[in-house]
């Protein structure tokens, strides 16, 4: 790090005196995202999201950033550091500052391995959206404001027709098998890079599957009415995944309702410092959803769902109540099918399996142990345990786009 960022070292900041900060009697349980710019990017922070830090170190082990990068300031303790010494005036937030906060998968690994009961999420998505409007605003990495990055992300993967559209050539490609000749021969090197990559990460595209219908009946004696979050990028590309999660509710006697409203959750968005929009995503399924008729609001992706289990604190204005009304209900359906309890399987299955925990499922959800209490009631299958099952795959969302 350098520059004023290096200038701030950890032992620095154990003994610096903190000043008097507005930040500090911010509102007790939530993030305030108000509208607006601001000259501190913390100023929207409960403070005390701060004071929970007791610089154990015990969270840097769990970082994949720290653990690639080596660089104290690569870890949560050493972003919670530079976030806090922005908002006290003690750190001018420059290019190195937002390079190491920009630099987090918020994967929220940390906060499972923290021991203080750290709410890292709450400091850094609130802190990236006021870094954007910022007077000095505007990303450290030049890509980010690259017109064909920004398209992909808030363009295209928000909005599924769009997406299905500008998939076909892609659907084209693989039929004909033009991709494989494409990445082994290394002629993807000759396209955009950004084009290139994305080719080369892009699954198989399975063939499409209609769009669930707005209700599919509970089979045998109803035991919950719920519906599907069905999301965007993923109705597109894993449209058999919702199908699936569908089917599996309906035989364990759930009524399935798929709103027609829905869209896309905002975490894209929001995870990026654009909030507005994201808060425009976010009222539309709240509006989309009838909760006095549900008995939960099922999510099959731990990204979605953990954007939809935060509704109640990223905005503080008129439909906060309603937000939070909707965070309440939402459950991943791991968790959901869990607390229902699982209709016996038919059947056996003569399978070896093994269980990947997803960062956000795992971490922001808290959701573990339910995925593997149903997979341990399927005849047959045999579940081993998967060593370091926890650790982040690598994806980060739309992070290894970035």
């Amino acid at each position: 790090m350098t520059n004023s960022a290096e200038q701030t070292s950890i032992a620095e900041e154990k003994r610096a005196t903190l000043p008097p900060s507005p930040a500090r009697h911010a509102s007790s349980d939530s993030t305030n995202l108000s509208r607006g710019t601001t000259a501190n990017p913390g100023a929207g922070i409960d403070y005390k999201y701060f004071l929970d830090c007791v610089h154990c170190g015990l969270c840097t082990a769990a970082c994949p950033t720290y653990v690639e990068l080596g660089n104290e300031n690569d870890s949560p303790r050493g972003r919670i550091y530079l976030m806090r010494a922005v908002t006290d005036g003690r750190l001018e937030l420059n290019r190195d500052v937002r390079r190491h906060l920009e630099l987090c998968l918020d994967c929220r690994a940390c906060e499972t391995a923290c021991p203080s009961g750290v709410q890292y999420g709450k400091l850094i998505e609130p802190f990236r959206v006021a870094m954007e409007r910022s007077p000095n605003g505007g990303s450290s990495n030049a890509k980010s404001s690259d017109w064909f990055h920004r398209y992909i992300l808030f363009g295209l993967f928000p909005y599924p027709d769009r997406l299905r559209k500008a998939l076909v050539p892609a659907r084209v490609a693989q039929a004909l098998r033009l991709d494989r000749l494409i990445v082994g021969s290394g002629l993807w090197r000759l396209l955009p890079p950004r084009l290139g990559r994305l080719l080369t990460m892009l699954p198989k595209l399975e063939k499409p599957l209609p769009p669930l219908p707005e209700f599919l009946p509970a089979k045998g004696t109803r035991r919950a009415r719920v519906a599907l979050f069905t999301g965007c990028v993923s109705d597109v590309m894993f449209r058999q995944t919702n199908w699936a999660t569908a089917r599996v509710l309906q035989e364990n006697g759930c009524d399935v309702i798929v709103p027609s409203g829905q869209n896309c959750c905002g975490a894209i968005h929001l995870h990026a410092g654009n909030d507005e929009p994201a808060r425009g995503l976010a009222d539309r399924n709240v509006t989309a959803f009838d909760l006095e008729e549900l008995d939960a609001v099922i999510v099959n992706v731990a990204g979605c769902g953990a954007m939809l289990k935060d509704y109640g604190h990223h905005w503080q204005d008129g439909r906060r109540s309603s937000r939070r009304r909707f965070a309440e209900k939402v459950k991943d359906v791991c968790e959901f099918l869990d607390e229902l309890g699982l209709v016996p399987p038919e059947g056996k299955l003569k399978l070896t399996a093994t269980y990947h925990d997803a960062c956000h499922l795992a971490h922001a959800q808290k959701v573990r142990e339910q995925p593997r209490n149903l997979l341990r009631q399927i005849p047959g299958l045999k579940l081993v345990d998967l060593p370091e099952s926890e650790l982040c795959c690598g994806a980060a969302g739309t992070y290894n786009l970035t």
